[in-house]
């Protein structure tokens, strides 16, 4: 992280089962209560470390930031992944909530806003404590019901992750995405979560144990961005997801790659250091001020 304009700062901090998460955070010198502090939860085994750059740029902008990895993955990796027990509702009950701790105690009185990529922002959703958090950014946010991929690639999209990740994970004990060049390697927990086809979250193994709605205490200012060259975050996928925010207004953001002068952005490079100066004022904006202005690019679905 050398390149970054100011270094971040390795962190641990324990879930309330006892499981050390590692993480990066960027901190201001002199607390400010009144200064807004930026949780980033992660895409679905996605390494913490690919948005520290985005980071880096919050923190510029006036912002304290936490970025962490889920357990399994990144900085919060166990020795062996085979039999290793963790779901998608263990990233969002246990690790999410972990962080949202972390803030309270090492940021105390800071305004706590999160910013979500794919399953990161329905991890937001899963928190008991996720009603403390005041402006919410996702970005390609869904749970991938397999019915909202993208029309043109959607039975390529299944065979992948409905069909191969599964069975491999079943024959090694976990999903190894790092070998393939797909993602971080993904614990078979996350991967039955992942590739059940199921409409409804609470249908899914890991949801199916959850004692309340996803998104039952979120309140906060949320802004759902979705490209419209990312086959996981179409606008079904998004408003599947925003269906969930009962006490909320939720805003979504369509954006497509020409309104930014673009061939492409899709389901991950929203976060790349290229779109500095056209995508990541849409979060900063609404992390700052919980507006979108006229002259943010995209359409306004909501």
């Amino acid at each position: 992280m050398s390149s970054l304009t100011q270094p971040a700062t390795a962190f641990r901090h324990e879930a309330a089962d006892g499981y050390s998460l590692g993480g990066f955070q960027w901190r201001h010198a002199e607390p400010d209560p009144q200064r807004p502090l930026v949780i980033i939860n992660a895409a679905t085994s996605v390494r913490c470390r690919y948005y520290a750059r985005f980071a880096d740029y919050l923190f510029a902008h006036g912002f304290d930031v936490l970025s962490y990895d889920y357990r399994g993955i990144g900085e919060s990796r166990p020795a062996s992944l085979r039999g290793f027990q963790a779901s998608w509702s263990d990233w969002g009950c246990l690790d999410f909530e972990a962080i949202l701790q972390r803030a309270t105690s090492e940021f105390p009185g800071q305004p706590v806003n999160v910013v979500g990529h794919s399953f990161g922002g329905w991890a937001t959703g899963l928190a008991p404590s996720a009603g403390q958090v005041r402006r919410l950014v996702m970005v390609g946010a869904q749970f991938a019901y397999w019915r909202d991929y993208a029309a043109e690639g959607r039975w390529r999209m299944v065979g992948k992750w409905h069909v191969v990740m599964p069975l491999l994970t079943r024959l090694l004990g976990y999903f190894p995405g790092k070998r393939l060049g797909w993602m971080e390697d993904t614990p078979a927990g996350v991967v039955r979560d992942w590739s059940t086809p199921a409409p409804c979250y609470e249908h899914r193994p890991s949801g199916r144990l959850l004692q309340a709605r996803p998104f039952a205490q979120v309140q906060a200012a949320a802004l759902a961005v979705s490209l419209s060259d990312d086959p996981f975050g179409t606008v079904a996928a998004t408003e599947r997801l925003l269906g969930y925010l009962d006490h909320a207004q939720p805003r979504h953001l369509r954006v497509s790659p020409v309104d930014i002068g673009e061939q492409e952005v899709g389901h991950f490079a929203f976060f790349h250091d290229r779109f500095r100066a056209s995508l990541w004022p849409i979060a900063l904006e609404w992390l700052r001020d919980g507006v979108l202005s006229e002259g943010m690019p995209g359409q306004r679905l909501s």
